[in-house]
Protein backbone atom coordinates (compact mmCIF):
# COMPACT_ATOMS: atom_id res chain seq x y z
CA UNK A 1 0.00 0.00 0.00
CA UNK A 2 1.78 3.79 -0.76
CA UNK A 3 1.72 6.16 1.63
CA UNK A 4 -0.80 8.05 0.20
CA UNK A 5 -3.52 5.00 0.66
CA UNK A 6 -2.18 4.61 3.65
CA UNK A 7 -2.38 7.44 5.39
CA UNK A 8 -6.30 8.16 3.74
CA UNK A 9 -6.74 4.61 5.51
CA UNK A 10 -5.71 5.90 8.46
CA UNK A 11 -7.56 9.05 8.92
CA UNK A 12 -11.00 6.35 7.85
CA UNK A 13 -9.88 4.32 10.24
CA UNK A 14 -9.67 7.48 13.01
CA UNK A 15 -13.19 8.68 12.07
CA UNK A 16 -14.29 5.60 12.71
CA UNK A 17 -12.74 5.49 15.98
CA UNK A 18 -14.20 8.79 16.92
CA UNK A 19 -18.09 7.68 15.91
CA UNK A 20 -17.44 4.90 18.67
CA UNK A 21 -16.29 6.97 21.62
CA UNK A 22 -19.18 7.62 24.16
CA UNK A 23 -17.58 10.76 25.65
CA UNK A 24 -16.79 8.69 28.90
CA UNK A 25 -13.71 10.23 29.96
CA UNK A 26 -12.14 7.19 30.80
CA UNK A 27 -8.89 7.27 28.47
CA UNK A 28 -8.42 10.96 29.56
CA UNK A 29 -8.39 9.79 33.06
CA UNK A 30 -11.70 11.20 34.16
CA UNK A 31 -12.18 9.08 37.01
CA UNK A 32 -9.01 9.32 38.79
CA UNK A 33 -5.80 12.06 37.60
CA UNK A 34 -7.61 13.64 34.46
CA UNK A 35 -6.27 15.78 31.73
CA UNK A 36 -6.38 19.18 33.27
CA UNK A 37 -7.80 20.02 29.12
CA UNK A 38 -11.04 17.69 29.99
CA UNK A 39 -14.35 19.29 30.40
CA UNK A 40 -17.63 17.86 31.81
CA UNK A 41 -20.03 18.53 30.06
CA UNK A 42 -23.65 18.12 31.64
CA UNK A 43 -25.99 19.15 29.34
CA UNK A 44 -24.37 16.81 26.80
CA UNK A 45 -23.63 14.04 29.19
CA UNK A 46 -20.44 13.71 28.30
CA UNK A 47 -17.04 14.86 28.64
CA UNK A 48 -14.66 16.83 25.88
CA UNK A 49 -11.08 18.01 25.37
CA UNK A 50 -11.04 21.87 25.48
CA UNK A 51 -7.28 21.57 23.02
CA UNK A 52 -9.11 18.24 20.90
CA UNK A 53 -7.57 19.18 17.47
CA UNK A 54 -4.12 19.86 19.51
CA UNK A 55 -4.05 16.99 22.16
CA UNK A 56 -1.48 14.91 21.06
CA UNK A 57 2.07 14.86 23.01
CA UNK A 58 2.95 16.05 26.29
CA UNK A 59 -0.16 17.15 28.39
CA UNK A 60 -0.42 17.33 32.33
CA UNK A 61 -3.38 16.62 34.91
CA UNK A 62 -5.28 18.14 37.14
CA UNK A 63 -2.67 17.44 39.72
CA UNK A 64 0.53 18.34 37.97
CA UNK A 65 1.63 15.10 36.49
CA UNK A 66 3.21 14.54 32.66
CA UNK A 67 1.97 12.46 30.33
CA UNK A 68 1.67 11.87 26.75
CA UNK A 69 -1.74 12.12 24.81
CA UNK A 70 -2.54 9.62 21.81
CA UNK A 71 -4.71 7.87 19.55
CA UNK A 72 -7.08 5.51 20.20
CA UNK A 73 -5.25 3.91 17.71
CA UNK A 74 -2.24 3.77 19.65
CA UNK A 75 -4.33 2.06 22.82
CA UNK A 76 -5.60 0.11 21.08
CA UNK A 77 -2.88 -1.62 19.98
CA UNK A 78 -0.92 -1.41 22.90
CA UNK A 79 -4.09 -2.61 25.25
CA UNK A 80 -3.89 0.42 27.50
CA UNK A 81 -7.73 0.81 27.30
CA UNK A 82 -9.44 2.05 30.49
CA UNK A 83 -11.89 -0.97 31.84
CA UNK A 84 -15.20 0.74 31.63
CA UNK A 85 -14.07 2.11 27.65
CA UNK A 86 -16.25 1.89 25.00
CA UNK A 87 -13.64 0.27 22.89
CA UNK A 88 -12.83 -1.96 25.38
CA UNK A 89 -16.71 -3.17 25.25
CA UNK A 90 -17.80 -2.90 21.74
CA UNK A 91 -20.69 -0.39 22.39
CA UNK A 92 -21.12 2.80 21.16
Amino acid sequence: MDSRRYEKYGMGMEKEFETRCSRCGECCGALDDPCRNLVKVESQAGWFCKVYDNRFGEQKTVSGKTFHCVSIREHIKNDTLRPNCAYRNGIK
